[in-house]
C-alpha cells in the first residue's frame, strides 16, 4: 500500500490530480490495477489518504520542532525554519495538487496555513517564553512566507540568484534574533 501511495503522490506532483489515472498509479508502483482497487475504490480515496498523511507529516514536523526549540538560539531556530519547507517537500510534494483538486480547497488551504502558523508560533514561544501569543503568530506568518520563498527559490519557481538563498537565511536570522531576543 505504501508503494501505491508513493506512486500516486509522485504522479500527482508531476502531472496534477486530474491527469493522473488509477492505471498509471498501479503501473508506477509495479502493481496490477486490481491490487490498487483492493485498497482504494477510486482516485478520490487515494487523494484523501494522501492528504491526511501529508497534513500529519506537517503537524509532526512542527510538534518535533517545538519540542526542541527550548535548546535553540533564535538564529538556530531561524535556520531550521527557513529550510523546513525545503527539507519536508519530498514528503508532501503532491499536497498542492491534492488541495487544488478538492471542492473545499480554500478551506483545506486555510487549515494548512493555520496549522503552519500555529506550529511556528509554538516553536517561537518555546524559544522565547515571554513572547506574546498574538505577536508570535504575526512573526510566524512572516517566517512562513520566507519559508515559501526559500522553497520557490530551491525549486526555481521564484526569482533567484546563486547567493539569494543565503541572503534569505541571513535576513531570517536577523529578523528572528531582533524579534525574539527581547522576549527570552
Amino acid at each position: 500500500m505504501a508503494e501505491l501511495l508513493q506512486a500516486a503522490s509522485d504522479l500527482m506532483a508531476e502531472r496534477g490530480y486530474d491527469a493522473t489515472t488509477m492505471a498509471e498509479i498501479a503501473a508506477r508502483a509495479g502493481a496490477k490495477v486490481g491490487s490498487l482497487y483492493r485498497f482504494f475504490p477510486n482516485k478520490e480515496a487515494i487523494a484523501e489518504t494522501l492528504l491526511q498523511q501529508q497534513m500529519a507529516v506537517l503537524h509532526d514536523e512542527y510538534e518535533a520542532l517545538a519540542g526542541r526549540a527550548s535548546t535553540l538560539l533564535p538564529e538556530e531556530l531561524a535556520d531550521i525554519l527557513i529550510d523546513l519547507m525545503v527539507t519536508r517537500y519530498p514528503r508532501v510534494k503532491s499536497l498542492p495538487a491534492l488541495m487544488q483538486a478538492r471542492t473545499d480547497s480554500v478551506e483545506i488551504r486555510n487549515v494548512s496555513r493555520a496549522q503552519a502558523i500555529q506550529g511556528i508560533s509554538a516553536a517561537l514561544r518555546v524559544c522565547a517564553p515571554a513572547l506574546d501569543e498574538v505577536v508570535a503568530k504575526d512573526i510566524a506568518a512572516v517566517v512562513l512566507n520566507n519559508m515559501k520563498v526559500m522553497l520557490g527559490m530551491t525549486l526555481k519557481e521564484a526569482p533567484t540568484t546563486p547567493g539569494a538563498p543565503d541572503e534569505l537565511r541571513r535576513m531570517n536570522r536577523l529578523y528572528l534574533c531582533a524579534r525574539l531576543d527581547p522576549w527570552r
